[in-house]
């Protein structure tokens, strides 16, 4: 009797122990939850960055499906003014012939060969264009009804029907229409899997889960080269089904394995769902007593609203109800058209280097790895001086390469690999810094917002690439010194370094709030020191 009276005193006071402890905010326990990151949380990640792999395939493939191929002469005894300088628009038809298959580009398969640059740049630019448009319409809606994961492979799946209808074209202009649908549909994927990528990890992982999506992207630029090599005597259809269909069989697998982001579940009010990803929450939040459920002392989720179409965008009337959200987003927008124009303008201007076409592309995508690899090292350095840093040695080696053109012709090969590489590394930092600047009820948005930005600047990428076969200022001139001057922008942007994700608009501004409070105070007791 004694010991049943003692029982039941211990759990009264472990009950009421239980009680008084302080209810944690939803942040700490995301945080504390993902705190342990394991085996199957890294198999997550290289799940949900696969698709990366087939977005890079879309994004570069008219390197090889709308390259200019070379021809050669086939009678020059009848015929003696042929010859490789011969303007081919001034030969008769029967005096040359392509070196490779007639129906290997588009340029070759429609007898594009003499049309204008607007004809041959039309259907990548109207990839961008798509892009860009998409971006727009897509965005909020991970962030509002349909989540990351449901718009990552409705976006993926997509992308891959739409590019196995373009081998079906019969003519320039459906295929460009048909091109701005592949970018319209996969303007969401790079946005949707960095955002469940940093938001399934801790502050503690972020950039370094940060990084596999870059390594996937640059695997799928790498395998253009080989499947193009393998397909160099066959049509330009043929690249578009060894890139669709595997990334239909990936959508599938995605679908059943692919987890929500926990953030994400939280702005939704979904309670059981949340609960139910938050199993690994750590040892130490219930060492008093492992019987007491966690549940008794989280918070209540966000109320979610009736469904409505406003709702659907409503994080974009969110974002811009903040006069600081909008000078910020302002002002990362026009860094990343500087950024973006160099980072997808450098791959597509390789067929100006007048390289083998196939190791062109292997020596621009190489200097990925090192970018991947620059990129880890600077986990633990401030964001703004790295970008800033990595887009000076962009720019500078982007106009050293203009000016060097015709003196040093090997020259100009070395400083477009070094330029690319510190485009891709201020890229690959700028990305991350998105993530950090803005909240979850708002951070799909924003970044898609600004890879609208940096897609808008792609629009031009084709004309100037055109522009600067005959001078390389109108390219990598202008490549250099928008890059450069894109930076200034930085001045208006917040360090960002260490701080763990908000959920909403208020945490993220009582946040840096403090940050900036504690910065001056330590600023200020720096100075009495000295």
């Amino acid at each position: 009797m004694e010991s049943s009276v003692q029982t039941n005193a211990t759990e009264s006071h472990s009950n009421a122990d239980q009680q008084n402890k302080p209810k944690l905010s939803w942040d700490e326990i995301i945080e504390k939850s993902l705190s342990n990151f394991g085996w199957l949380d890294f198999l997550q990640a290289v799940l949900v960055a696969i698709s990366m792999f087939f977005d890079a395939q879309q994004s570069f493939i008219s390197i090889y499906t709308d390259n200019y191929p070379k021809w050669h002469c086939t009678d020059t005894t009848t015929n003696s003014s042929c010859s490789s300088s011969s303007d081919i628009c001034k030969l008769p038809r029967s005096s040359w012939s392509w070196d490779t298959h007639p129906s290997n580009t588009i340029i070759s398969n429609w007898n594009l060969e003499c049309a204008s640059t607007f004809i041959t740049g039309l259907p990548q630019s109207s990839f961008f264009i798509g892009c860009l448009l998409g971006s727009f319409f897509l965005a909020a809606l991970a962030d509002s009804s349909l989540g990351r994961k449901n718009m990552l492979i409705f976006s993926c799946v997509s992308m891959s029907i739409t590019s196995m209808l373009i081998i079906f074209s019969t003519n320039v202009w459906i295929y460009s229409a048909l091109k701005f649908l592949i970018g319209f549909w996969r303007s969401s994927i790079g946005t949707c899997v960095l955002v469940l990528l940093t938001e399934k990890v801790s502050a503690e992982w972020r950039f370094r889960v940060g990084i596999v999506e870059y390594f996937t992207f640059t695997m799928g630029y790498m395998s253009l080269p080989g499947f193009a090599y393998i397909n160099r005597n066959s049509s330009w259809k043929s690249l578009y089904l060894w890139s669709s269909i595997p990334a239909i069989i990936y959508s599938v697998i995605a679908y059943f394995f692919v987890t929500e982001s926990p953030r994400w579940l939280v702005m939704q009010g979904r309670e059981k769902e949340i609960l139910k990803m938050l199993k690994r929450v750590s040892s130490e939040e219930t060492a008093d007593d492992h019987s007491v459920s966690l549940a008794s002392r989280l918070p209540k989720p966000p109320t979610k609203e009736k469904f409505s179409f406003f709702q659907l965008y409503s994080s974009v009337g969110e974002l811009f109800h903040k006069r600081w959200a909008v000078i910020r987003m302002i002002a990362v927008m026009i860094l990343g058209i500087g950024v973006g124009m160099v980072y997808f303008g450098m791959p597509l201007a390789v067929g100006n280097l007048g390289f083998n076409i196939y190791l062109a592309v292997v020596f621009s995508a190489s200097m990925e790895f090192p970018s991947c690899v620059a990129t880890y090292f600077l986990e633990n350095y401030k964001r703004r001086p790295s970008i800033l840093a990595f887009s000076i040695l962009s720019g500078i080696c982007c106009l050293m390469c203009a000016v060097f053109e015709h003196r040093v012709p090997a020259a100009k090969v070395v400083l477009a690999m070094v330029a690319f590489f510190g485009g891709c590394t201020a890229y690959n930092v700028f990305l991350i810094y998105i993530i950090e600047l803005f909240p979850t009820c708002v951070r799909n948005t924003t970044t898609s917002l600004v890879r609208q930005a940096i897609v808008f600047g792609c629009i031009f990428c084709p004309f100037l690439i055109s522009a600067g076969r005959k001078n390389n200022i109108f390219s990598y001139g202008v490549f250099g010194v928008v890059i450069m001057l894109s930076n200034i922008t930085l001045l208006y942007l917040p360090e960002t370094i260490g701080i763990v994700l908000c959920d909403t608009m208020e945490q993220q501004e009582k946040k840096e709030i403090a940050l900036s409070d504690a910065l001056n105070h330590h600023e200020i007791e720096g100075n009495v020191s000295l």
